[in-house]
C-alpha cells in the first residue's frame, strides 16, 4: 500500500468521526464525484455537494469501528475493503456493513472520483 492510500483513508475516518468539514473538503477536489453505488444518479458532485451530503448522513462519533486492508493500487486507482460495525449506546454491535471502495486520485492525493459498494454480510 502506499503511503499516498495510507494517508487518504486516515484523513477520511478522520472526517467520519469528526464530521468537520473541512476535514471533508481535505479529502476531495472542488471537482469530484461521490457515488453511493456504481454509476449512481444521486451522487455528490462537486465539494460542496460531498460535504453537505456527508453531513446529511452523518454518523456520530464513536458509533462505529472500521477495519481495512488494500485490494489493488494500479496507477491513480486504489481499491480498499473494509468493515464498518455499528455500536449501540452500551457499545454492543448492532449492525456490520462489509464495503468496497474505489477511490481515483488527484495528483494532490486527494480523490477526484470516490465509489463505495456497502452491505451486509451473509448469514451462516
Amino acid at each position: 500500500m502506499s503511503i499516498r492510500v495510507g494517508n487518504w483513508v486516515d484523513g477520511y475516518r478522520r472526517a467520519w468521526e469528526s464530521n468537520d468539514p473541512e476535514d471533508i473538503r481535505a479529502l476531495f477536489t472542488d471537482d469530484a464525484v461521490y457515488e453511493y453505488r456504481p454509476n449512481d444518479p444521486e451522487a455528490e458532485r462537486g465539494i460542496e455537494a460531498i460535504v453537505a451530503g456527508w453531513l446529511d448522513s452523518a454518523d456520530s462519533p464513536g458509533e462505529t469501528t472500521w477495519e481495512w486492508h488494500p485490494l489493488a493500487e494500479e496507477g491513480d486507482v486504489a481499491t480498499i475493503q473494509g468493515r464498518t460495525v455499528y455500536l449501540d449506546a452500551d457499545g454492543n454491535p448492532r449492525a456490520t456493513y462489509d464495503n468496497l471502495w474505489v477511490i481515483t486520485f488527484a495528483p494532490d492525493g486527494r480523490a477526484r472520483h470516490f465509489t463505495e459498494w456497502y452491505m451486509e454480510p451473509g448469514k451462516d
